[in-house]
């Protein structure tokens, strides 16, 4: 019994492979729109992935500089900063003293001879210390800069309140409008993917009308007649995924030295998250690409099999 089965199989898969070589023209048409749609699906991944790690990079950045007296103990400033720890808003408490930001400026400026010949003749160092406060959550930026503003210390000369919430506001609109754009596009490569492959079933067993009164007449099961065409779908799926990835590699290649750039500073590389994501990602797609072809391949054949 499984003998026979599986000798059914491979017949019906070498007849959804001849179906696809008879249909050529048809069978390009319909894995370039699968190609299309898993292209423009991959390129709203990548937007994605690239505005998560903008908003990311923009939250890891922000920060509140207190700047302390020139001539602050040592102690005292230890003791602020251990006070600034024990707030719950803060997630890090750094201490920058004159030395480290001189040292920081110089190195900031190593390629430009007239700042470090202009911070030389000051024959001293203009730096003051520094503490530099990170908050545990950027949504909660204003009530921490309230407490800071409560705070009461003798060694604090100044303190820098930069709200980042307005740069945040305007990246996650930009994300979300793309997003949505891109959600837009990939909804209709689908909706024209399942008519292309509906219409290409329907073509396919057009022409072989003949063949299949002749299959029913000798006996044969509705699930061997109507099996390749349900394969043709699944074939269909593999080799537009497969294309979709080939294509899809290099435009990421290409896109990876812009994303440096904008990323200067920070480990981020797009061809290494899909690479580590690989699986997940294409395997994801070709679930979901080889649901909706097999659906509307099953649709076409209910209704145009019945011959």
């Amino acid at each position: 019994m499984f003998t026979g089965f599986f000798i059914s199989a491979l017949r019906a898969v070498k007849f959804s492979l001849q179906d696809i070589a008879r249909n050529f023209w048809l069978s390009i048409v319909t894995i370039t729109i699968l190609v299309l749609a898993l292209f423009s699906i991959n390129i709203l991944l990548s937007v994605k992935i690239i505005s998560k790690s903008a908003i990311d990079s923009v939250r890891e950045k922000i920060d509140i500089n207190l700047y302390l007296k020139t001539d602050a103990p040592e102690d005292e400033i230890m003791a602020l900063r251990a006070q600034l720890s024990n707030l719950g808003l803060v997630k890090e408490v750094t201490y920058i003293s004159k030395t480290d930001a001189l040292e920081a400026f110089k190195e900031q400026h190593r390629n430009n001879p007239e700042v470090l010949m202009a911070l030389r003749e000051l024959n001293s160092n203009p730096f003051t210390p520094t503490l530099v406060i990170k908050p545990k959550n950027v949504e909660q930026y204003e009530e921490l800069i309230n407490s800071l503003n409560r705070l009461q210390s003798d060694i604090i000369e100044s303190k820098n309140f930069s709200n980042p919430k307005e740069m945040l506001n305007k990246i996650n609109s930009i994300a979300e409008k793309v997003n949505q754009a891109g959600i837009f596009v990939s909804l209709i490569f689908v909706v024209i993917t399942i008519l292309v492959v509906y219409n290409s079933i329907r073509v396919a067993i057009y022409t072989h009308q003949r063949e299949i009164r002749i299959m029913r007449l000798v006996g044969a099961s509705h699930w061997f007649i109507r099996a390749p065409y349900l394969i043709s779908s699944f074939v269909y799926t593999i080799i537009g995924l497969t294309l979709a990835i080939l294509l899809f590699y290099p435009f990421l290649s290409l896109l990876q030295p812009y994303l440096e750039v904008f990323f200067s500073g920070y480990n981020f590389n797009i061809v290494t998250y899909f690479n580590q994501n690989f699986n997940k990602i294409f395997g994801l797609e070709f679930l979901v690409a080889s649901l909706i072809n097999i659906v509307a391949s099953f649709v076409a054949v209910r209704k145009y099999s019945k011959v």
